[in-house]
């Protein structure tokens, strides 16, 4: 295959993650089909211009499937699409959790691979208006991607799959190679677990900040927005040192606020519960 001009198949292009990916296809030189089962998925292809196939037809030829359904449904999904793929084409999900929990159908002659987007960093130098509009990624402003691959693939086939991966989350800056496993541990682990469950922490302290010790909100956003961004910029780039006081409230506020066994999250126990749960399983089969 090259990886110049790819036949690519969406399945669930109707959807929200569908939708994005599709939109960057459709302006690529790749020959692409779309493919979506719910009424509603299949208004939205239309209505932006993309014609819509059976599943069965759109992965036949395909040299990359890219399967862009919640990951509750994968493993059914793959099912149904793996025994269609052609050999050595590539099966592309955008998310780690249903490839580490083993639920995804395999056949010893069709590639899995994984892509995730790091969307736009937070110390990104953003200098339009399209990239400070682009906070999710896809659109106006670069990001990284993290992706992982089968570790037998050929390095044609890795290539495919990167031209593929830089398309669908453009514009993007590098693709980084890593294990699933390893995947799996930067998310859910290390962004959802940890940055996500930070972020609705600090909404919750602006709650509280400003219904129940009164401070007035707009005051209360002002010093909480400014302050998010020195306290990023202070603790993972090193950029000025806390001071002295800040030092001893932050201590505080671990002691106050953080388990004293937290950093057991990365423990493959851990990393295996929290992906079930995800999942809605009983264990994951990995």
């Amino acid at each position: 295959m090259s990886a110049e001009k790819l036949t690519v198949a969406v399945i669930g292009a109707g959807g929200k993650m569908g939708m994005r990916v599709s939109r960057n296809l459709q302006r690529s030189a790749h020959n692409v089909f779309y493919s979506e089962n719910s009424p509603a998925g299949q208004d939205r292809i239309k209505e932006e211009g993309r014609d819509i196939t059976g599943t069965n037809d759109a992965v036949k030829d395909a040299d990359v499937v890219i399967l862009a359904v919640p990951d509750t449904v994968l493993g059914v999904v793959s099912e149904g699409v793996v025994p269609q793929m052609k050999a050595g084409a590539i099966l592309l999900t955008l998310d780690p959790a249903a490839a580490y929990a083993g639920l995804l159908a395999k056949r010893d002659d069709v590639v899995q691979a994984v892509a995730h987007p790091c969307h736009p960093s937070v110390f990104l130098e953003r200098t339009t208006k399209e990239e400070w509009a682009d906070t999710f990624g896809g659109e106006g402003a670069p990001q990284n991607v993290v992706a992982a691959i089968d570790e037998d693939a050929s390095e044609e086939t890795k290539a495919a799959a990167e031209a593929t991966i830089r398309v669908i989350y453009a514009p993007v800056i590098d693709v980084h190679w890593v294990t699933v496993k390893q995947l799996a541990i930067l998310e859910p682990t290390l962004v959802e677990t940890v940055a996500c469950m930070i972020g609705t922490l600090l909404n919750e302290a602006l709650h509280e900040t400003v219904h129940t010790a009164g401070v007035p909100e707009e005051a209360a956003k002002a010093m909480l927005f400014g302050h998010v961004q020195i306290a990023l910029t202070n603790a993972l780039r090193g950029s000025n040192p806390f001071s002295e006081a800040c030092e001893i409230a932050i201590q505080y506020g671990k002691d106050t606020i953080i388990k004293d066994d937290w950093k057991k999250i990365f423990d493959d126990s851990e990393l295996d519960s929290v992906i079930a749960k995800m999942l809605k399983l009983e264990a994951v089969k990995r």
